[in-house]
């Protein structure tokens, strides 16, 4: 595989510790700059059309932030044998997406162009907050880091012609995409007028929704504002943005502050541990979970607090009350159906929901190629199953009331099958059994189960069991919860 890393002994090295985008990866401006390029993404006709399909940005955003970190990681990783595993997930990933949008137009995520245009507003953001926040790039650094992101595009597509060799040709080339190709599209419009006044909060703040809430009133629309004023004029002007008075000048103190972590010690500032933490389920056997038990404790005082002293509505007039206040642990049809299965989180079931799931078991399992297509070809058959079942009048989805109705068509003979392979996938001795150690690995720090009851080993039937009955049962408080209900 070509990738353009060739080196002289004095150079570093285009990938792993030394590079550009190393220094970049903790730096809290790269929040703002990522948020920014995702806009510009998602202005792109194909892209924009493939995240409203697909992705599940909407409903579960702080997993597909962790997943996306994680991929990133891998992507700039020293060993060549990762990069190059990873891209392979990522090509066999966005194989599976492609489709028509509102318009009729076709979109396949494994267009070259589209994906030149994805690195593209990576690099071109990255430039441009360093440039907010008073400390832009030289010509030298600026070369160094377009080198990288061309070898990232060459890691993930086989060569990076779909992007300028010169740097002085890629502005052109970004400025022409801008001024000809970007559009206002539904995605656009989800990210900056839905996503952050809607965002739910990740799993460190779950237990304090008025908390939550009194937050995201304020920054969800600082965080619109600023990154509106962040995009390139001929694009907001082509769009028809509205820019907020004084955002201008609040889109800089933003950038402008976050540039100030440059004056923190070195490791401060890890966004790993960051995203780790606030995605720590308090149950879970991780040793920083009775931190995050504490910090919930604190969180939930304070929330009752502010509830008392600010009203924000229905949304948030009080905090969750336990599984047993609610049914004995079980969720409401509707509950299950937003937090569970309407993975896109448009308001129905189709067939990107099961793949969205078959997606995120198969990323937190790494699974490999044959093991990848068995759990797909399981949930396709799933759904095939559902439709028939569920879409009674025939429009090819299934609504909150058509599952509502028919609940216990759900645990049907393909969705065992999901649950077979996925036993398969974890027993990777072939004993029978799920031991601890294949568990965790299985469900991460999210598993909630204590195996000591059972032996240390979980058999088939009762993995198959347990899995069904979280599928079809809507119980809340299971190991699953954390794998496909988190946000």
């Amino acid at each position: 595989m070509t990738t353009g890393t060739t080196q002289t002994a004095d150079e570093t090295p285009l990938f792993g510790p030394g590079t550009q985008f190393h220094a970049f990866f903790d730096d809290p401006r790269w929040a703002l700059a990522v948020i920014r390029a995702t806009v510009l993404e998602a202005a792109h006709p194909q892209i924009g059309a493939a995240l409203a399909d697909n992705s599940t940005f909407v409903a579960h955003p702080w997993r597909r932030l962790r997943n996306t970190f994680l991929s990133m990681r891998r992507m700039f990783d020293t060993d060549p044998a990762v990069r190059e595993r990873e891209a392979a997930r990522l090509n066999r990933l966005h194989a599976r997406m492609s489709g028509s949008d509102s318009r009729g137009r076709a979109y396949d995520a494994l267009d070259r162009a589209t994906r030149a245009w994805v690195v593209a507003t990576l690099f071109e953001s990255a430039v441009t907050m360093c440039r907010l926040s008073g400390q832009p790039l030289d010509q030298d650094t600026m070369e160094r880091m377009y080198a990288e992101y061309r070898a990232f595009l060459a890691t993930l597509d086989g060569d990076a012609g779909e992007l300028p060799e010169d740097l002085h040709d890629f502005w052109r080339y970004f400025d022409r995409v801008v001024e000809d190709e970007l559009e206002n599209t539904e995605a656009v419009r989800v990210i900056l007028y839905r996503l952050f006044d809607h965002l739910p909060a990740p799993a460190l703040f779950d237990g304090a929704p008025t908390l939550w809430a009194a937050g995201r009133a304020v920054a969800g629309p600082l965080l619109g504002a600023i990154t509106v004023a962040s995009l390139p004029e001929a694009y907001r002007r082509r769009a028809g943005l509205p820019e907020m008075p004084g955002a201008p000048t609040l889109m800089q103190g933003a950038y402008l502050a976050a540039g100030l972590a440059r004056f923190l010690p070195d490791g401060w500032i890890n966004a790993e541990t960051i995203i780790e933490v606030l995605s720590l389920s308090p149950g879970g056997d991780d040793p920083r979970a009775r931190t995050v038990s504490a910090l919930r404790a604190r969180m939930k005082r304070a929330s009752a607090l502010l509830r008392l002293l600010t009203p924000l509505g229905h949304e948030a007039d009080a905090d969750p009350a336990p599984p047993a206040a609610t049914g004995q642990g079980r969720r409401s049809a509707e509950d299950f159906f937003r937090q569970v299965l309407d993975q896109t989180g448009d308001g129905h079931l189709d067939w990107p929901d099961l793949a969205a799931m078959a997606r995120e078991l198969c990323t937190r399992l790494d699974l490999e190629e044959p093991e990848e297509t068995r759990l797909y070809d399981a949930f396709a058959a799933w759904w095939r199953e559902l439709q028939a079942a569920l879409d009674t009048d025939g429009d090819g989805r299934v609504s909150t009331e058509e599952y509502a109705a028919a609940v216990p068509s759900l645990a049907g003979p393909a969705l065992i099958r999901v649950a077979e392979v996925l036993f398969d996938a974890t027993d990777k001795d072939g004993s029978g059994t799920i031991d601890a150690d294949e568990y965790r690995s299985l469900f991460r720090t999210g598993f909630h189960r204590d195996l000591t009851a059972t032996g240390d080993s979980y058999g088939r039937s009762a993995f198959v069991g347990d899995f069904l009955s979280f599928m079809a049962g809507r119980r809340t408080s299971t190991p699953y919860d954390p794998l496909l209900a988190d946000a």
